[in-house]
């Protein structure tokens, strides 16, 4: 038996790392090892350590000589502090590296890192490497990520492996499609497609969404189609509060669309994937993907975009595709529709400036929130309350010396009590959207 320390944001953050840690540490402990689990915040860990910044890993690395292994879940922004600035990023890889060093026996398991960084020049450049030339033991999740990983670093091939992104993942639910359809109030005729995770640009919904619109705009589309996009902000940003309202604007264009934004538990998450015909993941940047092996676990087929290391992950029933045209023809197959018109800009034959600009003209009068129309009808009394932004916490980051750090302090000391109320606030403000939409509609 080993004594194991895990180091990792964890439960209850609502992170994908955390997700996946607990499910590891499960594992382990399953084997019989005796695990401790350090996290990065306030959480159910062991153990409690601010690891941003120079000071967070030298603190860990007086930590770990105790244990008979390390491991070390790895995304940038447990470590490195915000704004991005050469000197503190440089001083925390080398933090990092004296971590690799010190440790009896450590795996890093890389879920995000910049290898842009590793064929860059300079101070931070140089530093990044050593750190990874330090590390004994490196995990990725797919072969792609193991190649970039060696050529952008330097690496050894023999130091990095491959594991499977779900190895370690268990079932939340028991349920079959008709009682998790049942649970959620979806219809059992209902084809279901479903695009859930922490809702995020660079996830896609968006694509997913207007994708799906297209079916419906073509001949012989399906009335019991629909697209379900589930999953809360990951970080109440101004950015991602903003997106989140954009995904919502577009669902209301595209008949079929629901956007159900919100926390999702372990169990619900599982019980949305059962319900589920399809799940699309039209993501435009990503390392790997926990949604596809979740998927896998329930032996749904999945439709993703090829990026990152996703190609690595595919399965025998995974459509992987390279553009909106071609997420559209991938999801009306998947229906049994007709594939859908390519948009008339789209359209290889030569068009004159007019009729470009006339098309042009054509969607921005669509979309104009103060057009005439049944759209603009609906959302004119609610435009108001849509102009004022949703509420989020300051970002804890300061350009002078210190004061980061004491912002940081600040904001986890007050979290409890101010993102209740954040949370309360927004909640009436959507309640305020959703109301002046409804009375704004004409009786049927």
């Amino acid at each position: 038996m080993s004594r194991i320390l895990m180091v990792t944001p964890y439960p209850p953050a609502r992170d994908g790392i955390a997700a996946y840690a607990v499910q590891a540490v499960a594992r382990l402990r399953a084997e019989g090892h005796d695990v401790e689990v350090l996290s990065p915040g306030p959480s159910a860990a062991h153990h409690h350590l601010d690891l941003i910044g120079p000071r967070g890993p030298l603190a860990l690395a007086k930590r770990v000589r105790a244990y008979d292994k390390v491991i070390l879940q790895f995304h940038p922004d447990l470590f490195y502090p915000q704004p991005f600035a050469d000197r503190p990023w440089a001083a925390t890889s080398y933090g990092l590296a004296a971590v690799f060093r010190l440790a009896r026996d450590i795996d890093i398991v890389v879920h995000e890192t910049d290898y842009a960084r590793g064929r860059m020049e300079g101070m931070l450049a140089r530093a990044v490497r050593l750190m990874w030339g330090a590390a004994p033991s490196i995990v990725v999740h797919t072969e792609a990520e193991r190649q970039s990983f060696h050529e952008a670093f330097g690496v050894p091939l023999e130091r990095i492996r491959v594991a499977e992104h779900g190895a370690h993942f268990l079932r939340r639910t028991s349920v079959d499609r008709a009682e998790a359809r049942a649970a959620l109030g979806i219809p059992a005729e209902d084809f279901m497609f479903l695009a859930i995770g922490f809702i995020q640009p660079h996830k896609g919904f968006d694509r997913a969404i207007r994708a799906f619109g297209r079916l419906h705009g073509g001949d012989g589309a399906a009335a019991r189609a629909r697209l379900d996009v589930v999953g809360s902000v990951r970080v109440d940003e101004p950015a991602f509060l903003q997106h989140l309202e954009e995904l919502k604007a577009l669902a209301e264009r595209a008949p079929g669309a629901r956007v159900h934004s919100g926390y999702v538990s372990d169990e619900a998450f599982d019980r949305w994937l059962v319900a589920s015909n399809v799940v699309v993941l039209p993501y435009r940047h990503i390392w790997s993907s926990g949604v596809t092996e979740r998927a896998a676990l329930y032996h749904r087929p999945v439709i993703m975009t090829k990026v990152g290391g996703l190609p690595g992950q595919a399965r025998p029933d995974t459509v992987l595709v390279e553009d909106d045209d071609e997420l559209a023809e991938a999801m009306a197959a998947a229906a049994g529709l007709e594939a859908p018109p390519h948009p008339a800009w789209r359209m290889p034959a030569p068009v004159d400036r007019e009729t470009v600009m006339a098309e042009v003209r054509e969607r921005a009068a669509r979309d104009r929130l103060t057009a005439d129309g049944a759209l603009a009808g609906r959302r004119r009394a609610s435009l108001p309350l849509r102009k004022v932004p949703p509420l989020a916490a300051a970002a804890p980051t300061s350009s002078r010396p210190g004061a980061g750090l004491l912002k940081r302090a600040q904001r986890r000391l007050t979290a409890w009590q101010l993102d209740p109320l954040i949370t309360q606030v927004n909640r009436l403000r959507d309640a305020a959207i959703e109301t002046a939409d409804r009375l704004e509609q004409p009786p049927s």
